[in-house]
């Protein structure tokens, strides 16, 4: 690989949806959901022998360091960038670019989410190589698009056609994103064949993006400007916190891809991915026994199909019930029929409104 690639690795997400596992300070991408490795340490073996540690950023919080960095003794302290507050994915993207520009002013940003599951690592790799040549050549904006399985509610969505005939192969235009539908539209959307999943992964020069947060993000891009004047300097931390608390949250989807008069191109990617985003995915994608039942922990069914139960240390009996989910934590126990799993969020919501800060 060219000595120019860096990962970037965006860890500073609160995971609402899987409350009440996920809480604020340990939010799902820490934890071991979905075997013995945590999250962020399966995206970070994802990048073995394809960028190496040194140039992987993980762009994170106070709180959460404390739960990453042991889970990676690889890195120095060097190679985690601090958010003093949350502000979304462009502020994030926009925080990790101005890092390495300052460093590498040629330098290429492969922007994952810490909390994704991919289980073909040489495919990834090889559609990132794809992205690295492609944006070597053309210096574009390019995300990975995944092939949708199912008329799915909970994605974001982006409309493609096949590229010019110079491209390769598997890159193709994107001609617009679209946000998460409703179930009639998502229907649609898989019916066309030309919308493929927003996976959320990009990759491109970390000039590229800070020259379109430039032209798009004004606001924002002024701050990270007065931020980057203090990279390497003793006052970077008062700085940061000044400016930083002051920038306006944005997603990279509304902020630049959704409004950039920019070409954007999308690699397909050929690899089972998830991004695991509620507990009914979580159970869609885990071994089931003979009745369809997820069990983890303590658990007994009776009469019981197609269960997701979560209980270690302490025994949960479920009886006659079917599709439903059960998530017993020491201090919080959640009960829903899996249809509304996505709804799960609103618990915290309440939770925050009611300010039951022990149970967040």
């Amino acid at each position: 690989m060219p000595s120019n690639i860096y990962a970037v690795i965006m860890a500073g997400g609160s995971g609402t949806r899987f409350w009440p596992l996920s809480r604020r300070i340990t939010p799902k991408q820490v934890l071991a959901i979905n075997g013995p490795r945590t999250m962020m340490q399966e995206t970070f073996d994802r990048l073995e022998d394809l960028i190496p540690p040194e140039k992987t950023y993980i762009v994170t919080n106070e709180e959460q360091v404390k739960f990453i960095a042991p889970q990676l003794p690889q890195l120095s302290t060097d190679n985690f960038i601090l958010e003093p507050v949350g502000r979304n994915t462009a502020p994030c993207i926009g925080l990790a670019a101005t890092h390495i520009y300052n460093h590498d002013p040629n330098g290429i940003m492969v922007v994952l989410p810490a909390d994704h599951l991919i289980r073909n690592k040489s495919a990834f790799q090889n559609i990132v190589k794809t992205a690295i040549n492609f944006i070597e050549e053309h210096d574009a904006l390019v995300t990975i698009g995944i092939k949708p399985t199912r008329p799915e509610t909970g994605y974001g969505y982006i409309q493609f056609k096949t590229a010019d005939k110079n491209a390769p192969e598997p890159v193709h235009e994107v001609v617009a994103f679209a946000e998460k539908p409703d179930q009639k539209t998502a229907e649609l959307f898989l019916q066309s064949g030309d919308f493929y999943w927003n996976s959320g992964m990009f990759i491109w020069r970390a000039s590229r993006i800070l020259s379109e947060m430039e032209e798009y993000l004004p606001e924002q891009y002024a701050q990270l400007q007065k931020i980057a004047a203090f990279l390497n300097k003793n006052k970077y931390q008062q700085k940061l916190i000044k400016h930083y608390q002051i920038i306006r949250p944005i997603s990279i989807d509304y902020g630049i891809m959704e409004v950039t008069s920019s070409p954007i191109f999308m690699i397909e990617g050929n690899f089972d991915w998830s991004d695991v985003g509620s507990w009914d995915e979580l159970y869609r994608i885990s071994q089931k026994d003979r009745d369809g039942n997820v069990l983890i922990g303590e658990t007994l069914t009776i009469d019981s199909e197609n269960n997701y139960i979560y209980s270690p240390g302490k025994l949960t009996a479920v009886i006659g019930l079917n599709d439903i989910l059960v998530v017993n934590t020491p201090t919080a126990t959640l009960i829903c029929p899996f249809n509304r799993a996505q709804s799960v969020k609103e618990v915290v919501e309440k939770l925050e409104k009611d300010k039951r800060d022990e149970y967040l």
